[in-house]
Formats: C-alpha cells, structure tokens, sequence
C-alpha cells in the first residue's frame, strides 16, 4: 500500500500540473452534455412538403391547414400537378408529395372513404420514413374529426368505434432530452475513463521515465493500479458533475439508488480503464494508443445503443454488442436513472462488466513488459 500511495501521488502530481489540460477534462464534458442532447435529436421537423389540392374544397383546405399547423411539415410548393410538384423533389426543395384527389369532399361524405397519395423522397431514409408516419397520423386524425362531425350530423353510420387510452410511462411527455442525456453521459465517463489512461503508460514510455520505474522494485499490478485509481477517481468526479448539470439543466434526476448507480459506475471504470492501460502497453506512442482508442470508441459509441436500438440491429451485430461495455452502461443508466430499476435488474449487467474489469486488468498487468 505504501508503494501505491507513492505512485498515486507522482500521478496526481503530474494530473494537476499540467492546468489546461485538467480543466478541458473538466470542462469539456459539461460543455458536451450541454450541446449534444440539444443536436442529437431524432424527431424530425421542417419537413418540406408539396401538396396537389385537385379538389380545391373547404375539407381539402382543412387537412392542409391541419397538416402545417402540426409544426412538422413546412410548405414548399402549392401545384396544380405532379409534374410541377415532382420538380421540386429533384431540386431539393420537397421532401414528400401529397396528392389530394378530385371529389375528396364528395367523395367522404357520400362513400364515406377517399384514397389519398403520397410520394416520399426516399434518399434520406430516417427522414422519408417519419416524415410519411407523421403525415399518415395527421391524416388519420382529420379523418377521425370528419367521421365525428359526419356521425354528429347523421349523414354516416354509427358503427362500432375502439377508444384507445394510452399512456407514457418513464418519459410521460415524451421529451427526446430524457432519452440522450443519460446515454451521452455513459460515453463522457467511457471517454474520460478510457481515452487518459491509453495515453498514461505510453507518455512514461515517450518521456523516458518508463526505464526508470523498470528498475525500481515495484510490483506490475501496483504499476498498473498506480496508473488507474487517478483516472478511477476523475471519471467519478466527472459523472457526478455530469448528473449535476442534467438534474440542473434538463431536469433529470435519477428515480433508483444513486448508491447503486455509483457502485456499477465505480465498477465500469475499472473495466474501461483496464481497457484503456491494455491499449497503452500495447503501443509506444501518444499517437498509436489515440487512434487505436479513437478505433474503438467509434464502435462502442456506434454499436451501444446510443442511435440505434440493439433489438433492430442484425444478429451479427448483436454478438459484437456483447463484447460492448459501453452497451451495458448506457442500458444499466437507462433503467437506473430513468425506470428506477434496483439491484436485481442490472445484476446480469453489473456481473458482465465485473468479468471485463477482471480480464482486462489481468491482461494489462501481464502484457505489462517490467524488464527491471
């Protein structure tokens, strides 16, 4: 223990000497945490739209007021066919096309139904699709206040309608905030965690200090420890700054055990860290260890169900995201900060990243070449 708290003080030492770089560890992941739930946001807007009213009625002008009024959809172009209309889909300028039939009135009142066209611009998949979801759920809600009203004034059938009560449970307002903000802080913490300690070891190899600390009687694992409880200790500090400003900016508060999300986040940062020193007693440069670390960063970010749900991914995908310990982090913040889940939830999670802090510093302790 005495060794180890001689080295731990060597590295604090070398941590607050160097000023700009403690305070950009400090500052940047607030600044991040500030700025990114802000632009990763998959609710799509302004979405440009064409509209072909054939009927010109007063129902036609209902739905096109519906349609801009929902604060999606923007109106780009008012044309009197699809030739006009599909013009401004190859400039650009349209991103789907609503095609409104001759006889929509007529046709709703006397039939009671009317087929409605659209076309959507395709290239960007994420925004063709919800841009088609949100039209369709616009269309069939003015469809619902039509039947309403026609039912009201006897000129339709009464029939048999389903009444549906929903309800969101964990994000009742269905604020994107509160989905990206605790995943954005499981990447800080894996970035911090991660990324300082991948550099450590190298940095005693550029500046040849490395040779020194070879021929002293430390131990491998008291090297490697001394390395890792500085950064252990920063990426705590730095998660507790983080929840700080979600709770004071976003309004986020954890609803389970902060002592329960503190102790799996004390026990990722064994992992990631280890994966970090691993990194560093591979490479021999700042350089070989940051874009090995950058390597893997892209796909623990990527793969770990920040964007994209693991569920949808391909069964290949799946098995890699098991070897992902930024997935169970995300998934584990999730449910802590957000669904209140206890011990019993995460105990399958908290048992995984248990078993990679154990391999990973194993491997980094005997990967650790101490020629002394």
């Amino acid at each position: 223990m005495r060794i180890i708290k001689f080295l731990l003080q060597k590295e604090f030492k070398q941590i607050f000497r160097n000023k700009a770089i403690l305070a950009l560890v400090m500052v940047m992941p607030v600044m991040q945490l500030l700025v990114l739930p802000l632009a990763a946001n998959y609710e799509v807007r302004n979405i440009n739209t064409a509209v072909i009213d054939n009927d010109h009625s007063s129902y036609s002008q209902k739905l096109i007021s519906k349609i801009t009024a929902s604060g999606y959809f923007k109106l780009t172009g008012y044309n009197f066919s699809f030739k006009e209309a599909y013009k401004l889909i190859e400039t650009d300028k349209a991103d789907l096309i609503l095609e409104i039939p001759h006889g929509f009135e007529r046709n709703l009142v006397r039939e009671n139904g009317q087929k409605l066209f659209i076309a959507v611009n395709a290239i960007n998949g994420t925004k063709a699709n919800l841009g088609g979801v949100y039209l369709t759920s616009i269309i069939k809600d003015f469809n619902s206040d039509i039947r309403l009203q026609l039912l009201q004034t006897g000129k339709v059938d009464q029939q048999t309608l389903i009444n549906i009560a929903a309800s969101n449970w964990f994000n009742p307002l269905l604020n994107y905030h509160v989905f990206m903000v605790p995943g954005i802080l499981a990447i800080l913490v894996t970035m911090i965690g991660g990324f300082l300690t991948a550099l450590n070891i190298v940095k005693e190899k550029e500046v040849g200090t490395i040779e020194q600390i070879n021929v002293t009687p430390i131990k491998k694992y008291q090297f490697i420890l001394g390395k890792m409880i500085p950064f252990w200790i920063l990426g705590n500090v730095v998660f507790t700054l983080g929840l700080a400003v979600s709770w004071i900016v976003y309004g986020i508060a954890p609803v389970g055990s902060l002592v329960l999300l503190y102790g799996f986040i004390a026990v990722y940062l064994l992992a990631i860290s280890g994966f970090g020193l691993l990194i560093s007693t591979f490479c021999e440069t700042q350089q070989q260890a940051m874009f090995i670390m950058f390597f893997f960063m892209m796909i623990f970010i990527l793969m770990g169900g920040l964007f994209t749900s693991i569920d949808s991914m391909p069964d290949w995908a799946k098995i890699v995201a098991k070897f992902n310990p930024v997935a169970y982090l995300i998934e584990v913040m999730r449910m802590i900060i957000l669904k209140g889940s206890g011990f019993r939830d995460i105990a399958k999670q908290l048992g995984i990243i248990s078993l990679f802090a154990i391999v990973l510093n194993s491997w980094a302790v005997l990967n650790y070449k101490k020629t002394g």
